[in-house]
């Protein structure tokens, strides 16, 4: 028995590098991460047209279930394109979209834009002006609401059109 566990130990001792590449790679964050795409430097936000590769910290993507995406300079952005698929994805409904997501401020990783809590009316500008400013829990939202003068916190079936044009005039209700 003790040399069994003398073994055992010796094996983990040893193999501990790999144990934790493994337990890395199986993690949720890593998966959820390593599913989205990375802009490249000619890609361009369908909405506004900018580069969004210039923007990596407010990164927001749309990927359809035949394989093409779009990436976005802002989660404002993706919500102006969800909210009108005919005028900039023609042919497209949401239910073609496979997965859709943004990248959450203080991570700053990319996570599912319909578990998101977004913070609008904050001091905090994204590269379109006032944002819809994702983090990962409600709690997040909470303290960057405190902390950066957040007007109100919003989930992703929240977001409608008026609320984005409200956003773009810099007024919040």
């Amino acid at each position: 028995m003790l040399k069994t566990l003398r073994t055992h130990k010796t094996r983990i001792g040893r193999d501990w590098p790999f144990l934790l590449l493994l337990a890395f790679a199986l993690s949720p964050a890593w998966s959820e991460e390593s599913k989205w795409p990375v802009p490249g430097p000619k890609d361009t936000c369908p909405v506004c047209g900018m580069f969004v590769s210039l923007y990596p910290d407010w990164v927001a993507t749309a990927l359809y279930q035949d394989g093409h995406l779009h990436h976005f300079d802002g989660a404002k952005d993706l919500f102006k394109y969800l909210s009108n698929l005919p005028k900039y994805a023609p042919g497209h409904t949401r239910a073609d979209i496979a997965a859709i997501g943004v990248t959450e401020y203080y991570g700053v990783t990319r996570i599912d834009a319909r578990a998101a809590w977004y913070v609008i009316g904050s001091d905090v500008l994204g590269p379109m002006g006032h944002e819809l400013v994702p983090l990962a829990t409600q709690a997040e939202a909470e303290e960057f609401l405190k902390d950066h003068q957040g007007k109100r916190i919003v989930r992703f079936d929240d977001v409608t059109p008026a609320l984005l044009e409200q956003l773009d005039q810099g007024k919040f209700e």
